[in-house]
């Protein structure tokens, strides 16, 4: 049985306590960075056993975790933040998980987009969520494509990356494009910007440094 466990973006009391129970009762849990999760894990005492899974590593250590479910083993797949799959690895397991006929099992808990969605005041009873964008190769197509997408865009942008990707988003969204950016959400300085996206450049390029995690959220073409 495999089990994908979200973990909170920020606020350490955003952590379910199925979550919790689940996180103590595997055999294994496979995270993304076990030095970060383990602050999370001693936060809770949990003491489960912990090995490292991501993006660099997936291909080779799916084989090794299949193995140990199809013992009988099971376990949980945590992010650093948020919940497993989403612009974090996920897909590859579950996938391979699906294809050996192992079980999974999803829980419900925090992803960064939506209270960033909510909070945005843009319409959000349909929306399209694209994650990050490719750094070099493909981003500029992409964002020709989305020039003429109707409904609400999320997007997950590093911190300094926002300004330029901001002044990216104007030159194919245009400048009065409303939108939102939602910064540190959940954490002590927690901040979302509304404006237009011309608004919005000015004032984090005035910015000293822009820190945290950064999710952009642009109103769709009217």
């Amino acid at each position: 049985m495999l089990y994908l466990v979200p973990t909170p973006i920020g606020n350490l009391e955003d952590i379910t306590l199925r979550a919790l129970r689940v996180l103590k009762e595997v055999d294994l849990i496979a995270c993304e960075d076990t030095r970060t999760s383990g602050i999370l894990l001693t936060h809770f005492g949990i003491e489960t056993p912990r090995t490292s899974y991501h993006d660099h590593n997936e291909a080779r250590k799916a084989p090794q975790l299949i193995a140990r479910m199809q013992a009988g083993e099971q376990i949980a797949l945590i992010s650093d933040a948020g919940s497993p799959g989403i612009s974090d690895p996920g897909f590859y397991l579950v996938r391979e998980c699906m294809r050996h006929e192992i079980p999974v099992e999803v829980l419900p808990g925090a992803t960064a987009f939506v209270p960033a969605l909510t909070a945005s005041a843009l319409p959000s009873d349909r929306f399209v969520f694209e994650g990050f964008l490719p750094q070099k190769k493909g981003r500029q197509t992409r964002l020709r494509e989305l020039a003429e997408e109707p409904r609400t865009m999320v997007f997950y942008e590093s911190p300094h990356r926002l300004v330029k990707a901001l002044g990216q988003f104007i030159e194919h969204f245009g400048a009065d494009r409303p939108a939102a950016v939602a910064r540190e959400l959940t954490k002590k300085f927690e901040e979302v910007q509304r404006g237009t996206l011309e608004e919005l450049q000015t004032y984090f390029g005035g910015q000293p440094k822009v820190r945290g995690e950064i999710v952009l959220v642009v109103g769709g073409k009217a």
